[in-house]
């Protein structure tokens, strides 16, 4: 159905698209400031409803389902009736999972805040449609590159995050709230924002991505139907393609490790006694590692191809884990954890890129929402599991765990014999 990527080719991107694509990274940081919140405070927010320390990781598990429940649906949802509607469905649902996951402080009910970070996290879940919208709007040979742009904008959500958890912390007692309630009731305004950001997007990516030679003045079109009817995607047979397959796999396999090692950094750093400055430390360097390099990474996968620098992002996230679980000393941990956050940037980008590169403007956002379910379903997994395999069988046994899942893909690649 498609070309395979031809070598690097020199496009102007149009002044309309870049200003879709900053509006579209902007939307992205108002958005994704919610999830420091979601990672950060949610296991708080949990202990302090049931006074359960083992039920902790339920909140990381609880946003691993939501995802997985919701990304194929709303992909379908865009391909149908366009990037921009299943985007504001999707921070819509952020905004009233954000409110109920306030209220439940307040009201001190664990039920109300399992729904509401369900609802937030299907709603963020559903707003990753952004990056199905940049792949709309670029040639293959540009993708990488501005997929590595709506990532860069995360890291800029993640840097608000924390601002305000900050914020409350400091005025919550004056009005009497829950300081790990109040930054929920914030959120909703920087959700709005984006949501004001996404109506100055025009026209919506999928008409851009069905007439890209209109904005491309000799870009060649793959064969395929010029009028971009819908098609009867299949996601059976969109996996059976090793090529997409392979892209499937690398992806969960970053995401496996990477939430295996991002709750091993804390628990090993804490138990050869450093201190909880230096944890968080060596978590900005985690964070630095996913988000800091993912445009040069997308320059560098438009340029040399998404297997190599795919594959070999699961090979440097694999040796991160290994790092952070098998030695003790503070550089050598947050270098590792580094590690996992750089490799898991190179293979996300890699293969979104490359799903994105297989599958028709009319089928992306389901082919995408694919990955990202499978993605979600393995999120679920290691959450559940790494906290009894670590009481079970000790830090270095959660951590091996981390490094056979990178080691699936990479296998897999060398039985099937293929290029990417």
């Amino acid at each position: 159905m498609h070309q395979p990527l031809s070598p690097p080719a020199t496009f102007r991107v149009p002044p309309l698209i870049k200003r879709n694509t900053a509006l579209i990274a902007l939307s992205q940081s108002f958005a994704g400031a919610g999830m420091p919140l979601a990672y950060g405070i949610g296991p708080l927010m949990v202990v302090a409803l049931t006074d359960s320390a083992s039920l902790a990781g339920l909140s990381v598990g609880v946003f691993g389902l939501s995802r997985f429940l919701v990304s194929y649906p709303v992909g379908k949802v865009t391909d149908t009736y366009g990037r921009k509607p299943g985007i504001f469905m999707g921070l819509t649902l952020a905004l009233i999972g954000a409110v109920l996951v306030g209220l439940s402080m307040g009201l001190r009910s664990f039920a109300i805040l399992v729904v509401g970070m369900l609802t937030f996290g299907m709603g963020m879940a559903a707003a990753h449609q952004l990056r199905v919208a940049v792949t709309d709007m670029y040639p293959p040979q540009l993708r990488g590159q501005a997929l590595g742009y709506v990532a860069l904008g995360s890291l800029a959500g993640l840097m608000i995050g924390p601002s305000l958890v900050t914020i409350a912390e400091a005025v919550a007692p004056g009005m009497g709230r829950d300081p790990l309630a109040l930054p929920w009731l914030l959120l909703p305004v920087l959700i709005v924002s984006g949501m004001a950001i996404v109506t100055l997007v025009r026209p919506d990516p999928k008409e851009i991505g069905s007439e890209l030679e209109r904005y491309y003045p000799g870009f060649a079109l793959p064969a395929r139907s010029l009028t971009e009817a819908p098609v009867a995607f299949s996601a059976r047979a969109f996996i059976r393609r090793t090529t997409t397959r392979l892209a499937i796999v690398s992806n969960c396999a970053a995401q496996a490790n990477m939430t295996i090692v991002m709750v091993l950094t804390s628990l090993v750093l804490a138990h050869h006694g450093h201190s909880l400055a230096a944890i968080a430390f060596s978590h900005m360097f985690h964070t630095a590692g996913m988000f800091a390099f993912t445009i040069p990474l997308g320059k560098l996968a438009d340029r040399v191809g998404r297997a190599q620098v795919m594959y070999p992002g699961v090979a440097i996230a694999l040796v991160g884990a290994v790092l952070v679980t098998f030695t003790g000393a503070f550089w050598s941990v947050t270098l590792g954890t580094f590690l996992v956050g750089l490799g898991w940037a190179a293979a996300n980008v890699a293969a979104t890129a490359l799903i994105a590169d297989h599958a028709a403007t009319a089928e992306r956002g389901r082919a995408i929402g694919v990955a990202d379910s499978f993605a979600g379903g393995v999120s679920v997994f290691t959450a559940v599991v790494t906290g009894p395999l670590v009481e079970w069988a000790g830090l270095p046994a959660a951590g091996l765990t981390a490094v056979l899942f990178a080691l699936v893909p990479l296998v897999m690649r060398a039985v099937s014999g293929r290029t990417a």
